[in-house]
This record gives C-alpha cells, structure tokens and sequence, in this order.
C-alpha cells in the first residue's frame, strides 16, 4: 500500500528533525522539502502541496518566538493539521437516522468498485443493527444484477431488481417502495457507472436522484485514477447534490493522495474507503484518526469507538465483576471472541494501538481469526457445565468434543491450555486489588504508578513490551480517559473505565494466540 510508505517517509522526517541538535530555518526547509517530495510521490496535487508548505513556514515564523515553545513539537503538530485539513471537507457527513428511512443512492465512475462498495456499506452498517436492503438499478452493465445479487446472498442481506427491466428509474422506485412499506432503516440504490461526458448516464442518475429522493448521495471514487479524480468529482458535483465520498482500492499500488485530495472538487467528506476486496475491508474515514493512522501515531479514539460498539455497555459491569473476582470461564473467551470478530479485521485494530501497527506478521491475521472460528465450533460442542467451568473434561471426554467439532484432539487441548493462560492472568489481575471493591478503576486516579506495577505483573511481558512498555500504557490509559462521552461510562463504572481496558487486553491476547503455532 502505497499510502503506508508516505507515512513511514514522512515519519522519518520527522525523526531527522527530533535528532537534529538545533532547528534552523535550514533543516526546516529540508525536512519540509522531504515531506513535499513524498506528497508529490503519492500523487497529492502540486498546488496543494505548496499551501501545505507555504502555511507551516507561516506558523513556525509566527509562533516560534514565543516564549516556551518548542520548536520541533511546532513543527510537527503544523504538519499533521495541515495533513488533516488537507483531506478534510467544511461540509459535515450525513448522519444515518435510526428508526427512520434513510435512501442512499451511490454514484459513480465506471469500474470504481461502486457495485462492492454498495455491499460493503450495507454490510457495515448491517452488522451495527441496522435493518438494510439492496436495490440494482444499475441496467447498463451486464452482470451488475447478477453479481449484486451474489453480493447481498453473501451477507444475507435483502435485495431487489428486475432482471428483465431495463429501465433504470422504475426499478429503483419500485425497490424503494417496497422496503419503505417492509419498514427498512436503510436503503442503499446502486446505480449505473457512467464517465463525465456521458450525458445520457448523467440524465438518467438525476430522473433516478428526483423519483427515489435520496436522503444522502454517495460519490464513489477510484483511488486508481489519481488527480483525474478531481475533474470527474466535479462533474458528478455539477450534476447532483453529492453529499459523501468513498475512495475505494487503497489496498493496492495506487498512490491515493490524488484521490484523497480531490476531495474538494466536491466539497463533501470522505465517510469510508475502501481497503481490500473482501466485505469487512472496509474502514469508517475520520481525518484526525486517518492522518493518525498514517504516521504510525495510533488512533486510541477509533479503537475506543471500536470496543464500545463491539461490547454492549450493559454488558460491562457483569464482566468486570467476575474479573474482580479473579474468575473468566470459557462462556467469557466465547463472549469475548465475538466481541472480536465485531471489531473488523485484525490488521485495522493494531493500527489504532500506538506503537503496534508492525507487530502483526504478514499472514498471520488470517491464521489468528481461523484459530479462533476454531476455538468457537470447539465450545459450540460444549455443553453448559463445561462453559462455566463447573466440569473438568477428562481424555476421553475432550475425544468426544472432537470428533463432534469435526477438529482435532490437539486443537481441543489447544483451547483448553489458552483459556488457562487467559483465567491466570485475569486471577493475577482479581487478586492484585487492581479492582476497587465495586469493581472499578478508581485506583488508577489515586496511585497510578502502584496501579502500573500490578499491570505489568499481570499482563504477558512481550506484549507489555511490543506496546512500548508501561509509560505507553498509562499514556494509552490517561488518552482513553480525555474521550468524548467517557464521563458517562466512567460514572457507572466508578473511574476509568476498566473493561473497555481489559477488553482491550484480552483481544490483544487473541492476537499472540494467532500468531503462535
């Protein structure tokens, strides 16, 4: 992925100006001449470029003769919210409305990936709880009814079209007709692909924009094409009221710093992009995070937004308690394996976590998430004793959940010896009197670094380590606590909020178990 490599040429960069011994107006026109080239290698516009750094010299000059800066910090935090603004939009994104109808209708070039990303998005937002349905009105491409259907069957997600139509505009306002009365909360409109000099396309995308009035429409554009984005974004901009971008193929050698700056041509944000072909590559786009992301700077408010949604807040308590009591039974890792599998891929994760975006070998992500839908059809053939722990499984017992999995006795030992390491730790962690009596972390407020040493004896060395050690940690633990909304939490919880923490303990634990043999 191209866009990895800006961020690790602008984090060198940067890592010349933090060992430079004095910061001259010198080293500071070569560092930004550096960054520039590497914008310049990702296909970021020239004009913009120049404003990125023509606006960070600005700054420097004008704040840097104040007393107590510091000069290096200037510069840095210059450039990331020049970065920022620069794939940022004034406009703010359509909020999807619960309970309500919400019509989404997708736009596009042709070949853009708008069919999948129309999958992607009903998938995304399917798994939240969202009621969602397909409507095809694209009747211009052969096979794009065909391969939709395949897409909705995939993620079991309603669909409609007329193989035998071929009017585009009748479809999609039957399809609509037909999940508003069915009481659907969203209903996406895949349209047909069509280039900026295609009148005829662009004709029948506004008769379709005006019969299925679309609440929000999405503008889906190919990281491929580069700055040629910016002139088709336009078009498309000209034609209908585009209220959201997605930039899909970042997973590939397209540079995308075209396509992401082209953002302004429509004056409208970025909402998702598109990162891999499978339904789950597929991440939510928020600039501050993405920018983050790219600098290898982690993204603790993505990866706190994450775990909220994958693990339900009156779900929280109960766990905590059993973990302040020392005990995690088998039921608890099958509960927290889907709380898991909820967070999206594995590789998206590590990239939230500062400090951890390369420790996840390459393969080894797929391998961890098929360990673990293993370990799941091991405990689906237990029964209840067992998940609670209440029985202890002898041989030819553990032969028995074997065979009926269709897995192995050693894949059955497996689980067994990794639910012991996750109940040791956790007993280490009830033991410890990290938990306040009410099961909270309100010890972390009162003695943080007494609170850090428990920490440290509990949780596995090497992965304390890969996390940049103990002062990351309390820094991870002091960002988690600035967090919008975390008062709330913190207020039922009593203190920072502890299994938000420990569950982002225990998925890091899933991610060394994938990556053992």
């Amino acid at each position: 992925m191209v866009l990895s490599e800006l961020g690790q040429k602008i984090t060198g960069a940067f890592r010349r100006l933090n060992q430079a011994p004095i910061i001259d107006d010198e080293l500071l026109d070569e560092v930004l001449k550096e960054i520039a080239a590497a914008l310049l290698h990702a296909d970021v516009n020239v004009r913009y470029v120049s404003e990125l750094r023509s606006n960070v010299k600005k700054r420097v000059l004008l704040e840097s003769d104040a007393r107590g800066v510091n000069k290096r910090k200037l510069i840095q935090k210059a450039v990331v919210e020049e970065l920022v603004r620069l794939v940022s939009a004034e406009k703010k994104p359509y909020k999807l409305v619960k309970g309500a109808t919400n019509i989404i209708m997708f736009v596009g070039l042709q070949g853009s990936g708008k069919t999948t990303t129309c999958t992607k998005y009903a998938h995304y937002y399917n798994r939240k709880g969202w009621k969602t349905a397909l409507v095809c009105a694209d009747t211009f491409r052969a096979g794009a009814f065909d391969q939709l259907k395949q897409n909705a069957a995939k993620v079991r997600i309603p669909f409609y079209g007329d193989y035998n139509e071929t009017d585009p505009v009748k479809i999609a306002e039957e399809g609509v007709e037909l999940f508003k009365k069915e009481k659907y909360d969203l209903i996406i409109v895949d349209t047909s692909g069509r280039h900026k000099q295609e009148q005829a396309l662009f004709d029948e995308m506004q008769q379709v924009a005006e019969v299925v009035q679309p609440t929000d429409i999405v503008f889906v554009m190919d990281s491929h094409i580069g700055q040629a984005c910016f002139e088709q974004a336009k078009a498309f901009r000209e034609c209908v009221n585009v209220g959201s971008v997605i930039v899909t193929k970042l997973d590939g050698h397209a540079k995308g710093g075209g396509a992401l700056s082209a953002v302004a041509a429509t004056n409208s944000p970025i909402i998702f992009l598109g990162v891999g072909e499978h339904f789950d590559e597929f991440q939510p786009f928020e600039a501050q995070s993405f920018v983050s992301r790219l600098l290898g700077m982690g993204d603790l408010k993505g990866l706190f937004q994450t775990i909220t949604e994958a693990m339900p807040l009156d779900k929280q308590p109960e766990l905590l308690s059993k973990i302040s009591k020392g005990k995690f039974s088998l039921r608890d890792l099958y509960e927290q394996f889907q709380n898991l599998q909820k967070m999206g891929p594995m590789g998206q994760i590590m990239q939230m976590i500062p400090g951890m975006a390369q420790m996840l070998p390459k393969g080894a992500e797929k391998e961890g998430v098929k360990r673990i839908k293993r370990f799941m059809v091991i405990m689906d053939s237990l029964n209840d004793a067992e998940l609670d722990c209440e029985r202890q499984m002898d041989d030819r017992r553990r032969w028995k959940v074997a065979r009926g999995s269709g897995t192995s006795l050693q894949e059955v030992s497996g689980l067994l010896e990794e639910h012991k390491k996750m109940e040791k730790m956790v007993g280490k962690m009830g033991k410890s009197g990290l938990f306040g009596k009410g099961g909270d972390l309100t010890q972390l407020q009162r003695n943080p670094g007494q609170v850090m040493q428990k920490m440290q004896s509990a949780m596995d060395p090497r992965m304390l380590q890969h996390m940049g050690g103990p002062q990351n940690m309390m820094k991870m633990m002091k960002e988690f606590g600035k967090m919008e909304n975390m008062g709330d939490m913190m207020q039922g919880l009593g203190g920072l909020d502890p299994a938000q923490l420990q569950n982002m303990q225990k998925m890091m634990g899933k991610m060394k178990m994938g990556g053992r043999r």
